[in-house]
């Protein structure tokens, strides 16, 4: 396993004991229209036999709505890098039904949990295997993103459709723009603190690439308010998403950095509750015809 891998990985762990549900509003406004996008696939023509793949399952927040939705007719394979957010789903959605011999025993028929890397785990599934494929937040961390997404498409059965919400490049703008600023006041290059996001256009052009049609997409810039800007990066690692691309330069201290920027930030986005940040939120959905 990679070394990115393994730090995602860690990560995740650290926040599947609850700092990551405490967190996540914006991830879980993202699930429920990933809900409602998927009932509009999904009709009361369907009565068996559906295969659903979800990417990135965290917390089983996402799982358990999908079940209790189309409980009758699909089985759900809900996969994730982190064990430990794999426990808690599991726990999550097993839990109401623990108690009820044939309730478990059905809901476990229809569920399986996996621990796994999706870009290494994709290369050996079975092809034609999955009606739809789903992801909550996810897709960002991916690191060969036409690879695995030309081996998702292999994993749809012909008419199957993916669909998957993730951050589009204006996420944490303030953020990014206030640590530009210190930089070049301090003289030196601005690196990237955080992921770097993709365009709707980029995901497009990736999904064509591979053999997807029909590609529709919706974006939304959402402000968040947050008390301090310490509270903001507070709730970003509470969510597991505190990977940083920078490296410490000579010339000004990890601290002082931080201490500029906090000062930046407050200066330039500062409202009366506290500080806002924005998240690029996209929600695209694709079909394998054919």
């Amino acid at each position: 396993m990679s070394t990115r891998i393994t730090a995602i990985g860690r990560q995740f762990n650290r926040s599947s004991s609850g700092s990551y549900d405490r967190h996540s509003s914006v991830q879980r406004s993202m699930a429920d229209r990933l809900v409602q996008i998927l009932k509009g696939w999904v009709d009361d023509s369907y009565t068996e036999g559906l295969n659903l793949l979800e990417i990135g399952c965290g917390t089983g927040a996402l799982t358990e709505i999908l079940l209790k939705e189309w409980s009758s007719f699909v089985s759900i394979t809900a996969l994730d890098i982190a064990p430990e957010m794999i426990k808690v789903a599991e726990q999550r959605v097993l839990s109401s039904a623990v108690n009820d011999s044939e309730s478990y025993k059905s809901l476990s028929a229809r569920l399986q949990f996996l621990q796994a890397d999706v870009e290494v785990w994709a290369i050996d599934a079975p092809s034609a295997s999955f009606d739809f494929i789903v992801s909550n937040a996810c897709f960002q961390w991916l690191s060969n993103q036409v690879h695995t997404l030309g081996h998702l498409r292999r994993l749809l059965r012909p008419g199957g459709m993916l669909l998957f919400t993730t951050f589009g490049p204006h996420t944490f703008h303030e953020l990014h723009k206030s640590f530009h600023e210190v930089y070049r006041a301090s003289g030196l290059k601005p690196q990237r603190h955080g992921l770097s996001f993709q365009s709707t256009d980029q995901w497009k052009e990736w999904l064509n690439e591979v053999g997807f049609s029909s590609i529709q997409y919706e974006r939304e810039v959402r402000k968040e308010t947050y008390p301090t800007v310490r509270d903001f990066l507070i709730s970003v690692k509470g969510m597991g998403a505190s990977s940083s691309e920078a490296v410490a330069l000579p010339g000004i201290s990890t601290r002082r950095l931080f201490a500029n920027m906090y000062q930046e930030y407050e200066a330039k986005f500062g409202i009366q509750e506290g500080v806002i940040a924005s998240y690029d939120l996209l929600i695209i959905q694709a079909s394998a015809e054919g």
